[in-house]
């Protein structure tokens, strides 16, 4: 007799991938500037770790926010005490307000839809287990976030069918693709109750354009099937772009749609950097689904301590709004550094303007055009660059050589030391690439398994240093600023 279930013993939870594998290589040898600089560098993680002295500040500021302060103990008991699942008014309403700002205005949010969730990792499942059967599955564009396999699949026994993007077109998702998705899936017998979006992408760093966004609402419509769309990223958002949400679409009547298709999965996770908060929120036009989704959420509910908080500074209006502000200036400032400290050594990225991450192209560093090939680059980046980039592959890349590497959870200096390493590491590499037409991604170079990084300490500082020279376009003062 099994001792113990099918979903304890399996292995669905998707931690078998080397996205997760990056993640234990860092784990288990961590870097510290100075109790261990050769160790890996976390840059795996979508961490917004650039505004944190704002914060800090605000708490400084509004000690009877939290009611671990003397200022608030006061209001201790009130908070401690059960609360009604739907969540504290104050913070609903707080929230929305929130999600209406960082969406231009230009869209209203009913504070009764807002319906927590343990990060947005718990609002895709709820939304999951609301929408679809075990068997049913939910088209998704690739590349996509590796976690998607864990939040949506799991537990709730859901398929994700991939809708095949890629660089031809910048992994723009097209009717076509999602056409051929769709019939692929029909022809396989598989009923397809929903579509998951990203936007803005994780991991490529892009927003969609109006066009798309109601290229796709029409093509739910015309299916009958459901979108979830995941917005976990909408104030990330720099460089002069604009995020335009699928309620933006809806709510304009930009195309006719049936509303009871639509739903968003959103948190604070990444527009205020704080995951550890576990603020995830489920904002369905759906009335069955609201309410199924409410009780659900007891599963997964958000603390009323972090609720109180939350509210009062998401209400603080002048901070909030000077938090966006700087935030994006920081993003586009950092993203800038780190993007044209790649291109020092040609390592290029696809154009991005959202994000905590960029999509890198080391397409001509491959030993040759495979998954093979990119697992092998990617053990030496991990083991011996030491750098955890994520491989492409573990994002359902359908074009081996992408690697997504993320630059907002690290100080600057950081940052330059792991530019430094790529930067060694590259020159190394560039010795053996051979002669092959430049149109292809299939330029190869011989990968020198052999390399050794023991002195990495000493290379590291004299790529800073280089970096640093008057000639650099790092040493600009508008790089420089975080």
């Amino acid at each position: 007799m099994e001792l113990l279930s099918k979903m304890a013993t399996n292995d669905g939870h998707g931690e078998n991938s080397p996205y997760f594998d990056g993640w234990k290589a860092y784990d288990s040898d961590p870097y510290h500037p100075t109790g261990n600089p050769s160790g890996v560098i976390q840059m795996g993680l979508a961490e917004n770790q650039l505004c944190f002295d704002l914060i800090q500040e605000w708490v400084l500021k509004n000690p009877e926010a939290s009611i671990c302060t003397a200022e608030g103990a006061n209001n201790f008991m009130e908070i401690a005490i059960y609360q009604d699942y739907h969540g504290l008014p104050e913070f609903r309403n707080a929230v929305a307000r929130f999600m209406e700002k960082i969406r231009g205005e230009r869209v209203r949010f009913d504070p009764n839809r807002i319906v927590m969730s343990g990060g947005a990792t718990g609002g895709h499942e709820i939304l999951a287990f609301c929408l679809a059967d075990p068997g049913d599955a939910f088209l998704v564009p690739t590349p996509y976030y590796p976690g998607y396999d864990r939040d949506l699949r799991w537990r709730t026994g859901v398929q994700l069918l991939p809708i095949v993007c890629d660089s031809s077109n910048d992994f723009k998702v097209t009717r076509e693709s999602m056409e051929i998705a769709y019939q692929k899936a029909q022809d396989s017998n598989k009923r397809v109750k929903g579509f998951l979006l990203n936007n803005p992408s994780n991991p490529l760093g892009t927003v969609l354009d109006r066009e798309t966004l109601i290229d796709i609402v029409t093509f739910i419509n015309d299916k009958n099937i459901h979108l979830i769309c995941d917005e976990i990223y909408s104030a990330t958002v720099f460089n002069q772009a604009e995020f335009i949400s699928i309620s933006e679409i809806i709510e304009q009547d930009v195309v006719q749609c049936n509303r009871d298709l639509i739903h968003l999965v959103y948190s604070l996770s990444k527009d205020l950097g704080f995951p550890g908060f576990r603020v995830g929120i489920v904002y369905s036009y759906n009335d069955a689904v609201t309410s199924c989704a409410r009780k659900m959420s007891s599963f997964g509910l958000v603390s009323t301590q972090t609720q109180r908080l939350i509210a009062a500074m998401l209400s603080d209006e002048v901070f909030i709004d000077k938090f966006i502000f700087t935030s994006s200036e920081r993003l586009a400032e950092r993203h800038d550094l780190f993007t044209e400290g790649l291109a020092q050594v040609g390592i290029g990225t696809l154009k991005s303007n959202a994000g905590l991450y960029v999509w890198m192209d080391l397409r001509r560093l491959l030993r040759k055009f495979s998954f093979d090939a990119e697992m092998e680059l990617w053990r030496i980046i991990i083991n011996e660059v030491k750098l955890n980039v994520s491989p492409g592959k573990s994002f359902h890349c359908l074009e081996p050589g992408w690697f997504r590497v993320c630059f907002a959870n690290m100080d600057e200096e950081c940052v330059r030391i792991a530019l430094g390493r790529i930067h060694n590491f590259v020159h190394l590499q560039d010795k053996g690439i051979t002669t092959e037409p430049a149109t292809t991604p299939k330029k190869q170079c011989k990968l020198q398994l052999s390399l050794s990084f023991r002195r990495l300490d000493e290379r590291m500082m004299m790529g800073a240093h280089i970096m640093r020279s008057p000639n650099s376009p790092m040493a600009s003062p508008l790089v420089r600023a975080t």
